[in-house]
């Protein structure tokens, strides 16, 4: 099954933790690391709080970099 975000990556590449996007989103840790680990999906609303907060177009969360 291929993974549906890049949410994980793109917080190593912002050189952030899983506990920080949680407390920013307002969000039990363990939810966001679901995500993370594309277990289940989260929804626009949060994919776009995500990117603002991390600084990036949305389209990096969910897309592989070449």
């Amino acid at each position: 099954m291929r993974d549906l975000n890049r949410i994980k990556v793109v917080l190593v590449e912002k050189n952030q933790m899983v506990k920080w996007l949680a407390e920013e989103l307002e969000k039990n840790p363990t939810t966001v690391s679901k995500w993370c680990t594309n277990v289940p999906q989260l929804d626009l609303r949060t994919l776009d709080k995500i990117a603002t907060l991390l600084d990036i177009d949305q389209k990096e969360i969910i897309t592989e970099k070449n």
